[in-house]
């Protein structure tokens, strides 16, 4: 059942405008981001086992711990700084935070030392369930941790690296259509349906001309031959404005980025003809926004084409894009699922679950899929040479 306060409010919305509609953008943005009624906004516990969806994180702290081993890397590159700062940007329940600095306080202790671990978190709800879980790295024996808007960061301040897991395909994203040979924009609207008013869709012109500059920067052109009429598919410029914020911000290191989706070519495939956006409840998915209003998440792939050539105009220079399978076998996790059948005292079936567990983070056809991309801002030649180790190939027979 749809909440009916966020419904009233975006229906308010609506009858407010001037054509009685909203982009699908807006639309989706206070279905999630509401700050009274948001899908994230309304609780943390809609992540996980228990909720609508659960992230690489959920299942076991090696996810986090091969992470920090790249942070390592990163902060011997850049010199071992004094100050290293790690800003993650949407921290959900705060797994990925704990794990990073449980595992780098043990292990890399002078690396612990140097850290500034920054959270940004924007939904009120998520970061009081952060704080609750991280409060031991809040305290006076560990005071690494703080959170902060954007708004609170100076331009090239940062030196270390921003990252992010399952953010982007998050934010709002506008959608559009061939519809009989024109480019057109979706809207929504209301409409009486069995004396019931429902949300439904409309089409317009585009209501930004970033959109038409976004396809232009990728050279894209729907109305070829090759769009069939109906062609749907969206285009999140609100991921473009994130970039550009965490670009303005680092002054040397890394933006790390890992999310589902494809590169631009994928993305806009003609037979990728019904788009990417997917909506998640109760671990089932549909492709239908208008139910479940501020019940069920709603999402959109990443195309990570777009991030590389906008991150380029604002500085950021292109590392590598691999899977994450890869990526985490190449930071050591088939050393780990080798060393599962010698563990001394593991019993046969907690050695399985585990193994099980470890391979479900490089599943080629779930989360081992998801992209990783890194890209860089202020590096010298030297350390530019230097490969990052998660985007080096993984040792032959670790699959």
């Amino acid at each position: 059942m749809s909440n009916p306060n966020l419904c009233e409010e975006i229906a308010r919305k609506i009858q407010a405008s001037e054509q009685k509609r909203i982009s699908f953008a807006e639309y989706m943005n206070l279905a999630l981001y509401h700050p009274a009624y948001g899908y994230y906004t309304t609780g943390a516990g809609k992540i996980g086992a228990g909720g609508d969806f659960a992230t690489s994180p959920h299942l076991c702290s090696d996810f986090g711990e091969m992470l920090a081993e790249q942070f390592w890397q990163m902060w011997q590159i850049l010199g071992c700084p004094v100050r290293f700062q790690l800003v993650e940007m949407g921290a959900g329940q705060g797994l990925i935070a704990g794990d990073v600095l449980v595992y780098l306080q043990y292990k890399y202790p002078d690396f612990f030392q140097c850290l500034d671990y920054v959270i940004i978190e924007n939904s009120p709800a998520m970061r009081q369930f952060q704080e609750q879980r991280l409060v031991r790295f809040t305290g006076d024996l560990a005071n690494v941790l703080r959170w902060c808007s954007w708004a609170e960061i100076e331009p090239d301040s940062i030196i270390g690296c921003c990252f992010s897991n399952e953010l982007v395909d998050a934010f709002p994203v506008h959608q559009f259509v061939i519809d009989r040979g024109e480019f057109k924009e979706i809207y929504v609207t209301m409409s009486e349906i069995n004396g019931e008013l429902n949300f439904v869709e409309v089409l317009g012109e585009l209501s930004n001309p970033k959109i038409a500059e976004y396809f232009n920067e990728l050279g894209l052109n729907f109305l070829g031959v090759k769009y069939p009429d109906g062609y749907r598919s969206e285009v999140n410029l609100a991921a473009l404005d994130w970039l550009r914020e965490a670009s303005q911000r680092l002054k040397r290191g890394y933006l790390l980025t890992i999310d589902y989706g494809y590169e631009g070519d994928r993305y806009y495939a003609p037979s990728r003809h019904q788009g990417t956006l997917q909506c998640y409840y109760q671990h089932r998915y549909h492709d239908n926004p208008y139910i479940l209003v501020g019940q069920q998440d709603i999402t959109a792939h990443v195309n990570f084409t777009a991030l590389e050539r906008y991150g380029q105009q604002w500085g950021l220079e292109n590392i590598g894009f691999t899977k994450q399978g890869l990526f985490l076998m190449a930071l050591g996790l088939g050393d780990r699922i080798a060393a599962i059948s010698t563990t001394p005292g593991l019993d046969i079936v907690t050695a399985l679950q585990r193994r099980e567990v470890l391979h479900q983070l490089i599943d080629p056809m779930g989360l081992g899929n998801f992209g990783v991309l890194a890209q860089s801002k202020g590096l010298t030649d030297q350390e530019r040479d230097q490969k990052l180790t998660g985007f080096t190939m993984p040792p032959m027979g670790t699959f």
